[in-house]
């Protein structure tokens, strides 16, 4: 399927790691291959064929799709894990989740409806697809 120089762009971009710090606003769509770790704010929509990890400070008005995230901050926007989801005791999320695998730590919220155990759809960076829609 790939050859070897593909393979090596692949890991490459993969291991690569992101950081939105505190006092940081962003404004437009994020997409990236590699793991991203969210402690600003953020309005826009959010794409990773990685991990995202959105610390305590972290305020997201938008979508996140990804392979697996850890929320300790508030998101307003549907959230799609293909993997695992990880609430902390701070994660506030206001909006529907759709994820394999949910854990939620005593204190986390979320006001929308939750979809467990949906096998997701590959997770393509730099085209547009939309979110699973929650019926």
């Amino acid at each position: 399927m790939f050859n070897k120089t593909e393979k090596k762009v692949a890991a490459e971009e993969v291991s690569n790691s992101n950081i939105i710090g505190k006092g940081t606003t962003l404004t437009g769509d994020l997409e990236t291959f590699g793991n991203l770790r969210v402690e600003g704010k953020l309005k826009g929509n959010i794409k990773s064929k990685s991990k995202i990890a959105f610390g305590q400070s972290s305020e997201v008005d938008g979508n996140v799709h990804a392979q697996n995230a850890e929320i300790a901050g508030h998101v307003s926007g549907t959230v799609e894990i293909s993997e695992t989801l990880v609430l902390k005791a701070s994660a506030v999320i206001d909006g529907d989740i759709v994820t394999n695998k949910l854990l939620v730590e005593s204190g986390a919220t979320f006001n929308g409806s939750c979809k467990m155990g949906v096998k997701s759809k590959e997770i393509h960076i730099g085209q547009d697809e939309p979110l699973l829609q929650v019926q």
